[in-house]
């Protein structure tokens, strides 16, 4: 009986997402359709739209027939949510523990990396010079680092997401324990890196001589933009990695070449406008470049429409997949590992 009314309870509660879904996302297609840029190519404007409305087609159908796969992932999180904090904060301390240092390893290889990166592409390749012909009036240092900031939690949390179930597969085989937790407890465990990094980047832009400014705030916008789309990434891997270990490698290989495919030490700018297109396809293009904008810049993240609107439309998208996939394969993990 106590089933039934479940059931009951929520085939109304879905019939009520799902209606709240679409109107939120009529309003996404209406908004893409009658946006106009009179500044920008009519040619390169319908493109855009039509591109928006496909996908956000596309994620509305993922979602609509796959509703009830799709709610468990978020519902455990959320209950879970307090255990998720404590494990997170112990996750980070025992990463370094037992090495003299401690936690200070953690900012040691970035601060090391920012300035090997800032005398072999300013000092001895000049691209201050490239910046200020571009049009980029930014001491290299700080758009170097506005650009690495980002990139070093992404690829750090990716790779941690990733090879959370392998590390704590004692868990996993735990009946009881609910193992959608591990991949957010290790993404939350190097975003205590990010956040002091990300301090470190304002404390460079005050010292530069920017004054502080209400833009400043669009950083914790643009983190929690970054903090998304790795989890969105890292249940998707998860999964996967218990199955194929070589994925591991494959995600090394492929976060090299994305460090040099996005706009971390180069301007997008000095690109024509074919190439621009397609580095933009890149979502760390959108948050690098908000994370410059925010220090630097004075302009609004719903000033770039489409970016932003493609950005959440696809990370949406590949978290509706990652979690389809995780739940797919979560019973068989006990299995293997």
């Amino acid at each position: 009986m106590k089933k039934m009314k479940a059931h009951a309870s929520w085939d109304k509660q879905k019939k009520a997402a799902l209606i709240i879904f679409w109107a939120v996302w009529i309003t996404f297609a209406l908004l893409i359709i009658f946006h106009k840029n009179v500044l920008a190519d009519p040619d390169a404007e319908f493109k855009k739209k039509i591109c928006g409305c496909v996908l956000l087609a596309f994620t509305g159908l993922i979602f609509s027939f796959n509703i009830d796969r799709l709610r468990t992932l978020p519902v455990e999180l959320y209950q879970n949510r307090q255990l998720i904090w404590k494990l997170a904060k112990n996750d980070f301390k025992k990463r370094y523990a037992g090495s003299y240092l401690g936690s200070l390893w953690a900012m040691a290889q970035p601060v090391v990396t920012v300035l090997m990166y800032w005398v072999v592409f300013d000092k001895i390749l000049g691209m201050q010079s490239q910046l200020a012909a571009s049009g980029v009036n930014i001491p290299y240092v700080l758009y170097l680092t506005a650009g690495l900031v980002p990139w070093f939690y992404f690829s750090d949390a990716l790779m941690q997401g990733m090879m959370a179930m392998l590390e704590y597969n004692y868990l996993v085989k735990k009946v009881v324990f609910k193992i959608s937790v591990l991949p957010i407890i290790k993404i939350i465990g190097a975003l205590f890196t990010h956040i002091f990094f990300t301090g470190i980047l304002v404390l460079m832009t005050l010292l530069y001589g920017y004054k502080p400014s209400v833009y400043m705030l669009q950083v914790v916008y643009y983190s929690f933009c970054l903090f998304m789309l790795v989890l969105a990434l890292s249940y998707f891997n998860c999964a996967v990695v218990v199955f194929f270990r070589d994925l591991q490698q494959i995600i090394n290989i492929g976060l090299q070449v994305g460090m040099w495919a996005t706009p971390i030490m180069w301007n997008i700018e000095g690109f024509g406008d074919k190439y621009k297109v397609i580095f933009k396809l890149n979502p760390l293009t959108y948050i690098v470049g908000g994370f410059r904008s925010s220090m630097c810049g004075h302009e609004w993240f719903w000033e770039h429409f489409y970016s932003t609107t493609y950005f959440w439309i696809l990370t949406i998208s590949l978290f509706c997949v990652g979690a389809m996939v995780f739940k797919k394969l979560k019973v068989h993990f006990a299995d293997v590992l």
